[in-house]
């Protein structure tokens, strides 16, 4: 994987989160594809179960926010991709995010992992 493929991959799933339904998923995971939303959250596994999750997430296709992102390292066939996502106008949420995106041959995901974080939330121990 090479970071042109990967700004394409990222791309392609923001595309995909702005359009109708979730048929242009099966062109960014593989069918056995997992789908972690946060590092202590068990995956969703399989392509079905990440559309129904995709579509249960999002508040539809027209959402308005706007995305920023940067690949910040890559190794063989693992990316990691910082992202940056604010919605609305005036702004009413924001957060950054950092994804572990781990390819399949053909250029697709296999494992994607979220890390979010929100600027309202604190992060330390209680």
């Amino acid at each position: 994987m090479d970071e042109q493929r990967v700004r394409s991959w990222v791309d392609g799933y923001e595309r995909a989160w702005r359009s109708p339904g979730t048929g242009a998923l099966a062109e960014l995971f593989t069918g056995d594809a997992t789908y972690q939303q946060s590092p202590y959250r068990e995956p969703v596994r399989g392509l079905p179960a990440i559309a129904a999750m995709w579509e249960a997430e999002r508040t539809g296709p027209d959402e308005d926010f706007r995305m920023t992102s940067e690949p910040v390292a890559l190794d063989g066939d693992t990316a990691v991709v910082r992202v940056e996502v604010t919605y609305g106008e005036p702004t009413r949420q924001q957060y950054r995010d950092l994804w572990i995106i781990r390819f399949a041959g053909d250029g697709r995901c296999r494992a994607f992992e979220e890390w979010p974080f929100w600027p309202e939330k604190s992060y330390r121990p209680d």
